[in-house]
């Protein structure tokens, strides 16, 4: 398996990532379990999570796929053949939410405790927090990975302005710097991170793991008019896709991945994987089977003329 430098985090990881979001939600926790022994056994290593997952849902309370996690390296998972990604930040109710010092701490150790482990590889602020000054948030990361508790930091959901600004507190005051960055991006959605954002993770060697990577399913295509959204789970977030530009997008998905024996997921995250600065895209799965028909985009290696056909039907 192809192994990718994540910015100057010092840690590798394969070409795609797995996403915790679901486990807990639409995978429970036996499949959970089948989902990251599938993942771990083909070679993939990076497992992405948050604290906040699944609070959404009735009766969570948040961390439910944290726990997953830990039962799945409680019951015999192996913690040297994945490395666990998790966030800091978002709403968590009677819990807290932000990046101010005590909150990290304290959710930092809320963290470790669901995930049976001693140590988080890459620990991720959420997304921005404003009313928080860059240098009290960067000084609660360096506190954890002066404990070894975390290994490196990364940031999510951040614009290149604050990126900008985060990177020069961290030079300027001998801090951890963000080593990754987690930005909606997929063949659907391009215009937030394309541009100023692109150029700044390239230039300044930060790894990019964007989330969506499948625009909520909508470029599996099996959403293609309002009848197949109903009663989904992400039906509103795909509903957004279903216009002329995106139905060109899944034709043209459609005739490449007939090119090369693949679907239009596959095509979709291969794409996503051959684009400047993309370290591993994250992906999630409800089932094994769904998610080693995903694992095969890794292996794909899209030509110059399918790579100009795609970047021209969403542009």
């Amino acid at each position: 398996m192809e192994q990718r430098k994540l910015g100057d985090s010092g840690l590798t990881v394969a070409p795609l990532a797995l996403g915790g979001n679901v486990f807990g939600w639409t995978a429970d926790e036996a499949t959970s379990f089948s989902i990251i022994d599938a993942f771990v056994d083909q070679g993939f290593n990076l497992i992405d999570t948050a604290d906040v997952y699944s609070i959404w849902v009735e009766g969570h309370q948040g961390g439910e796929s944290e726990t997953i996690i830990g039962k799945w390296l409680q019951r015999g998972g192996d913690r040297g053949k994945i490395l666990i990604a998790t966030k800091v930040g978002m709403d968590m109710k009677s819990g807290g939410k932000g990046l101010s010092k005590s909150h990290i701490i304290q959710s930092a150790e809320a963290s470790l405790r669901r995930l049976q482990t001693d140590h988080i590889d890459l620990y991720q602020a959420h997304a921005d927090d404003v009313w928080t000054p860059l240098e009290e948030t960067l000084e609660a990361f360096a506190s954890l990975v002066q404990a070894g508790k975390v290994r490196a930091i990364g940031a999510s959901n951040y614009v290149a302005s604050r990126l900008t600004d985060a990177l020069a507190v961290s030079k300027a005051k001998g801090l951890p710097r963000y080593t990754s960055l987690q930005p909606h991006y997929n063949l659907a959605y391009r215009a937030l991170f394309e541009g100023e954002l692109q150029k700044f993770c390239i230039a300044e060697g930060i790894g990019v793991i964007p989330y969506y990577a499948l625009a909520a399913g909508f470029l599996t295509g099996k959403y293609r008019k309002l009848e197949d959204i109903e009663g989904k789970s992400r039906g509103k977030t795909v509903a957004h896709y279903l216009d002329p530009r995106g139905f060109d997008i899944l034709a043209a998905l459609d005739k490449v991945a007939a090119r090369y024996s693949a679907t239009p997921a596959q095509i979709a995250l291969a794409w996503l994987i051959a684009q400047p600065g993309v370290t591993a895209p994250i992906v999630s799965a409800t089932s094994v089977a769904q998610f080693d028909e995903i694992a095969k985009a890794a292996s794909i290696k899209l030509d110059a003329a399918a790579l100009d056909r795609l970047d021209k039907v969403s542009a």
